[in-house]
């Protein structure tokens, strides 16, 4: 299915289901999912019912219903949509053009209700779904799924934005991975083989990272990722030959995904945080059973994380369009560092604002005198 799917549900407590276009085979183990495929949102309009302004909040797979901006923004009067694309929970068959399209659906809602000015957020992994989203709306060129299967973006179903502000907002999924793979990983297996050289978490580095070191360490990451993309187009290959189109797929596993330098090296990238990860403990966050790509298929892994394939590489996308673009920059941030703001301000130059908000952490847990200044901010830069 292409173009516009118009019909929207609103249910009480500001729920809206909107239909969106379909997907690939089983990409849903719901029967009703894949018949007539639905995105669920918050919407929170303006208690004083103004459409002067909305905002729109999202995320590739995590749920924003309970986000912590939706409050504070409609307390300001604006209206906000919080919306979930249908990969909801698991990225484990994302495809990246397929959330742009449910992104339009939220994008059409918004306007449909009126709204003269909208603007998107996109928070963590929603930067550069923001980004990618916006270059398609103001000029299509996807028309097919990284691998090739054919997916027609439909310009006309991707009202663009009005201004774009990036929060605490990562370039992509997939720079993200190549920064983050555990380059001691010699192999893919389920026990694999370390380089014991290589261990970001040996005592030897408890001083911090020799640059030599630690050169050799990001060209190991490279190469890593480098092997498992080799891996998914050459099974890609036999698949096309071997499968029916609808299951010429395949599901695996990554190991390891969380060994950033940074998060043991202050002194790297240096910003206000703590040492750690946003998962606590570095060591730990790196051996959990669930993890950043850990979950994929091979389809999904091409369109969000290879850096040779996918299209949603944030600050690329970011330059191919006009909107203005606010920058907030959390410093005390675990997983957004300084480089990350300085891609980002390069690639929209000339009409990117950036604020930095000091000793802010990625997720604003507990701060609520903080979160209420960048609602401001956000409402202030907007109007």
């Amino acid at each position: 299915m292409t173009g516009a799917v118009n019909d929207s549900l609103t249910f009480d407590g500001g729920l809206v289901a909107l239909a969106t276009t379909q997907g690939a085979y089983m990409e849903s183990q719901s029967g009703l999912q894949r018949g007539k495929p639905r995105i669920y949102c918050r919407y929170q309009p303006a208690a004083s019912g103004a459409k002067d302004l909305a905002f729109i909040v999202f995320h590739p797979t995590s749920n924003f219903h309970g986000h912590y901006l939706i409050e504070p923004l409609a307390k300001l009067g604006t209206g906000v949509l919080a919306l979930n694309t249908r990969y909801v929970g698991s990225d484990s068959m994302l495809i990246m053009e397929r959330a742009v399209q449910d992104v339009g659906a939220g994008m059409r809602f918004l306007r449909g209700q009126g709204y003269q000015r909208i603007v998107m957020l996109g928070n963590s992994g929603g930067g550069s779904l923001a980004a990618f989203y916006q270059e398609q709306a103001e000029k299509a060129t996807v028309t097919t799924t990284p691998d090739g299967r054919p997916l027609d973006i439909c310009q006309e179903a991707l009202p663009a934005a009005d201004a774009i502000a990036l929060i605490a907002a990562h370039p992509g999924r997939a720079s993200q991975l190549l920064a983050k793979i555990d380059g001691s990983v010699l192999d893919e297996s389920d026990k694999p083989l370390l380089d014991a050289e290589l261990d970001i978490f040996d005592a030897k580095h408890r001083q911090g990272f020799d640059p030599e070191w630690l050169a050799t360490y990001r060209a190991a990451q490279a190469r890593r990722l480098e092997r498992i993309t080799v891996w998914v187009e050459q099974r890609l290959r036999e698949l096309g030959t071997t499968a029916h189109p609808d299951v010429a797929d395949h599901a695996f596993i990554i190991r390891r995904t969380q060994a950033d330098p940074r998060n043991l090296d202050l002194k790297l990238d240096a910003n206000d945080r703590k040492v750690g990860s946003l998962g606590g403990d570095a060591r730990n966050y790196n051996e959990a059973a669930n993890g950043l790509g850990r979950f994929c298929t091979l389809r999904s892994f091409l369109s969000q994380w290879s850096v040779r394939h996918t299209r949603a590489e944030g600050p690329r996308c970011l330059a191919a369009t006009n909107a203005p673009v606010l920058l907030l920059n959390f410093t005390a941030d675990q997983t957004v560092f300084p480089s990350h703001v300085s891609v980002w301000q390069k690639a929209a130059a000339g009409r990117c604002t950036t604020q930095d908000i000091k000793g802010a952490p990625h997720y604003l847990v507990g701060m609520p005198e903080v979160t209420d200044r960048v609602a401001r901010l956000l409402v202030d830069w907007s109007r």
